[in-house]
């Protein structure tokens, strides 16, 4: 590089004509080599060639020119590569890297490059002009100056009067090939910056020169590279891992996220981290950890489904790889069905929700399943007393494409029929889940990822009936960068949810049933880096919705059960959604967004007519509107602002606010207080309308003694409209008239949330507290469209006070105590609170909806975690975890129930682990 420079300095008083280059010529290169074209392009004219042969090292050139100026051959050459070149007197052509050969010597030519291209804000008026040549080398020797790897990015172009230009690229794990997000990428001495997506995908706009480069992140060892910037170009990082990794057990991954992100409401779960965690049966559990954070919560003990800030459970959007899970749990809620030892990061929207989201009011959980290793065979397995796991990563084509598979699977049938107990002789218990993923990075602008999961249980806890449900997804996502600026996705994913009752006891009843729902979506994300102020996402999304409501059939000859089948649903769901993430000044950003939304209810179908404002039954039905298969039934739209902002009072100290719009097409048919296996869904139709939401949100975040310490307070208030409940006894399942069983109404949910976090240190962990309200109110024209007088009242989930504290302690490097306690209020329930008789028969009278509460619910656990020994060169490394769940013995209520006896109603509780439940695992990864 000197030397080109000390020459170009020479040779700048001498006449360079306009003219030079000129010359024409025709050529044709088949696959030649750079090299072999210029040798060729000597052989036909009177120009030399001086160049560095490694420059022109995989590059070809095919092509057939006729009648072309040398100068215009050489910019079709070159144009795709960072080469330069100049026309010398004497017919001399020297072709330089990256940079230009200036006919023209500026003042600060010889400075060194801290002087002549001082580091500058983004506002800052030295900037210096496009006309200063970008110099590097000759700068003074400075015996204390650290040695920091240089890369030149970029083509260096005379013409361009551009000042800033992008630098993009990945970051990845050196020894894994796995991409790193939340990585915090920074520029020294500025107070630029940005962190990696979940693709491990950066991008900085910058000033043309000289710039260093820091990566910092947790377990990630820190680096620094000497960026000499000409134009837009590409780096990427492959960085390796901290060895302090093992001394950290904490919830987030990315050191100020929780300070400086713009959305409010925002959690990312790291799974490595989570497995100190002491949980029921030694099951590392993605969702369960969740549930200790402030604003999630669960109706109960081993209950399925998640109530995020007053939420009900089907307001929850879970998607893994992009596709939607309808039932992530096995076994009732006491197994969540993703599998830790596939699962990536869990990025969780409670407060502000993307606008790339949409479909669901209260929240979402995003789950990436991790890329496998592209670089050596890796696994990693579990064995414990119920369950065991098995991941295997394996390599395709080194360092780009590489196969991961992982299966889960139970042997709890076996060990109930091995029990004494008789009348568990023939209950069964069983289910399996396998995830498979392959990542192949094609080249620098693609990258294709295709996923595929099943899962499936079936338990019978009676001899007559046998229950199963599965979930199954698929996706693909292809990855293409345009340039540095530009970068999009196109997903395509299909969802399935099934479930089935095989009945066949000892009588002529015996039955078949099942139901059935699918989606298929195609998405389009597109992302912009329109300056280091903007960065747009945009994008447009489809869904198809086929859902069979249900079906049942006899079970063998003698059966008298007549087959039905309740005829099929289907819809169609659009959205187009922008965001922009808007830097306005070193303290203010805002994130805001438009998602505009439409759903159209298919035909083929018949649907009722009822009389206007009259209940709707058999007896107010006026006529039947049948629709041709794709006809359009019904359809609703609205527009969905997502707005979040956040302002720095310090350094360490920020308040965020947000609003958040959302429409919701797809209910859940139920009548149970917790999510059943047997739950159905059912869409928005000519009866049935969307439901939709506004939350507002305002949080305070602040940090203590360098991040040791995390702290926010975030308080929300939400309203919604159109919230599905039933009528007193309605009947769900397999029922053509469903819309006569269901009512619409409003909810209200408010609360404050606590998170205090102590990421450092031999101690620790988290505490979580909320404070949250949430009810509904069904207030129809007539009484059997009212509950509790119109007025509000507390829904089935509404828990005041949620308490979680989550806290490990290094004993020594491989020896750690852990402990998680949890408190909730007791959930909401209908007692019956007197009798009457009328014509010779006793009846129940019972209280309001929801008038009483079951019990308070408290739990402690504790753990002892023993990691194998840390020696590097060995075949695997292991992982012990010894735990007790509910060690207090607390004999929690799941539920509380009223049975008639001899004339009196009696009250019963169930309970589920109501005594302490050891386990003890082994983890070993390789």
């Amino acid at each position: 590089m000197r030397f080109f420079l000390i020459l170009s300095i020479l040779l700048l008083s001498h006449y360079i004509s306009a003219q030079e280059g000129a010359e024409k010529i025709s050529v044709s290169f088949t696959n030649a080599t750079a090299k072999d074209a210029l040798n060729e392009i000597q052989q036909l004219t009177k120009y030399q060639f001086f160049y560095i042969d490694s420059w022109l090292e995989n590059q070809s050139v095919s092509a057939n020119y006729q009648d072309i100026s040398v100068h215009e051959l050489l910019d079709a050459i070159f144009k795709d590569t960072v080469i330069n070149f100049y026309f010398f007197e004497d017919n001399r052509v020297i072709l330089t890297k990256n940079n230009i050969i200036y006919d023209t010597v500026s003042e600060n030519l010889f400075e060194s490059p801290e002087e002549s291209i001082p580091n500058r804000a983004e506002d800052d008026e030295e900037a210096p002009l496009k006309s200063t040549p970008i110099l590097y080398g000759l700068q003074k020797k400075n015996p204390n100056r650290t040695t920091i790897e240089v890369v030149r990015i970029g083509k260096e172009n005379k013409s361009d009067s551009r000042q800033r230009y992008t630098l993009a690229g990945y970051v990845k794990n050196a020894v894994t090939g796995q991409p790193i997000s939340d990585l915090a990428i920074l520029v020294k001495n500025n107070k630029k910056g940005t962190s990696t997506d979940n693709e491990g995908f950066y991008s900085l706009e910058l000033y043309a020169g000289e710039h260093i480069l820091q990566t910092k992140g947790l377990g990630i060892a820190d680096s620094q590279k000497r960026v000499i910037l000409y134009n837009n170009g590409k780096l990427d990082f492959n960085l390796e891992e901290s060895v302090e990794l093992l001394d950290e057990v904490v919830l987030t991954g990315n050191r100020d996220r929780n300070v400086e992100t713009t959305i409010t409401g925002v959690t990312q779960i790291k799974v490595e981290q989570i497995k100190t965690i002491p949980l029921v049966l030694g099951e590392r559990d993605i969702l369960k950890a969740a549930t200790s954070l402030p604003g999630i919560t669960t109706a109960g003990e081993g209950s399925s489904g998640f109530n995020v800030r007053g939420g009900k459970t089907d307001q929850n959007l879970i998607l893994l790889d992009d596709a939607v899970i309808y039932n992530p749990s096995h076994f009732f809620g006491i197994f969540s069905a993703l599998n830790p030892f596939t699962s990536g990061d869990v990025n969780i929207f409670k407060g502000s929700i993307p606008a790339e989201y949409g479909g669901r009011l209260s929240s979402v959980f995003d789950i990436k399943t991790k890329d496998a290793n592209t670089k050596k065979f890796a696994g990693e397995a579990s064995i414990g007393p119920v369950t065991s796991n098995l991941a295997l990563e394996i390599p395709v084509v080194k360092d780009k494409a590489a196969f991961l598979i992982g299966g889960r699977s139970t042997y709890s049938g076996w060990i109930l029929r091995s029990l004494d107990e008789e009348s568990l002789q023939n209950s069964q218990a069983s289910f399996y889940d396998i995830v498979a993923k392959y990542n192949h990075n094609i080249n620098e602008n693609n990258a294709m990822r295709a996923s595929g999961y099943y899962s499936k249980d079936a338990f019978s806890i009676t001899s007559d009936s046998l229950f199963s449900y599965s979930n199954r997804s698929l996706s693909l996502d292809w990855r293409h960068n345009f340039n540095e600026k530009n970068n999009g996705n196109l997903v395509l994913a299909n969802s399935q949810y099934t479930f089935n009752i095989d009945y066949d006891g000892n009588t002529d009843d015996d039955f078949l049933l099942g139901y059935q729902v699918n989606e298929t979506e195609l998405k389009l994300e597109m992302r912009y880096l329109y300056s280091s102020a903007h960065k747009l996402d945009y994008g447009v999304s489809t869904k198809l919705y086929t859902v069979d409501p249900g079906n049942i059939a006899p079970n063998g000859d003698i059966s008298i059960v007549s087959p039905l089948v309740i005829p099929e649903e289907r819809g169609l769901e659009s959205a187009i959604f922008i965001s922009d993430d808007f830097t306005i000044n070193e303290k203010l950003s805002i994130n805001a967004g438009l998602r505009y939304s439409m759903f159209a209810a298919l035909g083929e179908s018949a649907q009722r007519v009822y009389e206007d404002r009259q209940p709707k039954n058999e007896s107010t039905l006026v006529d039947t509107l049948n629709f041709n298969k794709n006809e359009s039934i019904e359809t609703y739209d609205g527009l969905e602002a997502r707005i979040s902002a956040r302002y720095f009072l310090t350094d360490e100290l920020s308040v965020k606010a947000s609003y958040n719009n959302t429409y919701q097409y797809i209910h859940t048919l139920s009548n149970n207080t917790t999510v059943s296996p047997t739950d159905t869904w059912k869409l928005s139709d000519l009866n049935i309308k969307p439901q939709n939401a506004d939350q507002f949100s305002l949080g305070f975040y602040k940090n203590f003694d360098d991040n040791t310490y995390e702290t926010s307070l975030e308080g929300y208030y939400k309203t919604s409209r159109n919230i599905l409940d039933f009528k007193v006894g309605a009947q769900l399942l397999l029922n053509e008239t469903i819309e006569t069983e269901v009512l619409q109404g409003d909810g209200i949910a408010y609360g404050v949330e606590l998170l205090l976090k102590k990421t450092k240190g031999r101690l620790n962990g988290w505490l979580g507290y909320s404070y949250a309200r949430s009810f509904i109110k069904l207030d129809g024209d007539f009484s059997e469209e009212t509950v509790n007088n119109g007025d509000y009242f507390p829904s089935n989930f509404d828990k005041p006070h949620d308490l979680s504290i989550v806290a490990n302690y290094k004993l020594t490097k491989r020896y750690s105590v852990s402990a998680n306690f949890a408190y909730q209020t007791g959930r909401p329930v209908t007692y019956p609170i007197g009798r009457y008789t009328y014509k010779n028969s006793e009846f129940v009278v019972y209280s309001d909806r929801n008038q009483f509460r079951i019990p308070d619910y408290y739990r402690l656990d504790l753990g002892i975690n023993i990691e194998g020994n840390h020696k590097i060169k060995k075949f695997a490394h292991s992982f012990w975890n010894i735990s007790v769940y509910n060690v207090l013995g607390r004999n929690n209520p799941y539920s509380v129930f009223f049975v008639t006896d001899d004339g009196q109603v009696k009250a019963f509780q169930s309970s589920i682990f109501s005594i302490p439940v050891p386990t003890i695992t082994y983890n070993f990864k390789f």
